[in-house]
């Protein structure tokens, strides 16, 4: 969600934006935009995606569905960041300089439709009764197969995924999104021999 603010355009978020949130009945605490920030980090920095191995998309609470091209570098300045994704909102697609590759795109829900045929869909939480290393995972699962796994990038509550198949945890602890994010694609690495 963004808002427009003096001449230009915000992505809100839960630190800067309370009273606009509270006044439009949505929880702040809920409105984090940068947790997905701190994911995309993660997940565009690993050798899993160096190698061409991962897809990233994003689906927001908005049910906005954006596909990441693995060779997107996300700003690590998180106004930046929101910049671009407020950019991205806009114009519904943003493209490599002097180039016609789209790195962001919005494209059409359901993400189901995106997903390879037959893949495992999994979700992620800490209170999945089923803990596994996650290399140990994509070793069993995951060698002849896609796989598609949810990460949760929200502060509080559960995902809501209708479509995933099985639940696991990565840790018997509560883990940030990007540390899930790091716990699993090292366990991939691992599992691909991807160094």
């Amino acid at each position: 969600m963004y808002w427009q603010v003096g001449n230009g355009f915000q992505l809100l978020n839960s630190t800067d934006h309370a009273h606009i949130l509270k006044k439009h009945g949505r929880d702040s605490l809920n409105i984090r935009p940068d947790i997905t920030h701190q994911c995309l980090l993660m997940l565009l920095d690993s050798p899993l995606n160096k190698a061409g191995l991962l897809q990233v998309y994003i689906h927001t609470a908005k049910n906005v569905l954006i596909e990441v091209h693995p060779q997107c570098r996300v700003p690590r300045i998180y106004s930046r960041f929101s910049g671009l994704m407020v950019q991205l909102l806009h114009d519904l697609s943003i493209a490599a300089k002097g180039s016609s590759q789209k790195l962001l795109k919005v494209i059409k829900n359901p993400i189901t439709d995106h997903l390879p045929t037959g893949c495992l869909k999994i979700g992620t939480t800490y209170q999945a009764k089923k803990l596994v290393r996650a290399r140990d995972f994509a070793t069993k699962n995951a060698m002849d197969k896609p796989v598609c796994v949810v990460i949760g990038a929200i502060a509080h509550g559960q995902l809501d995924v209708p479509w995933i198949t099985e639940e696991i945890a990565v840790s018997g602890y509560a883990m940030s999104a990007a540390g899930v994010c790091g716990k699993l694609t090292d366990g991939f690495e691992e599992a691909w021999g991807v160094h």
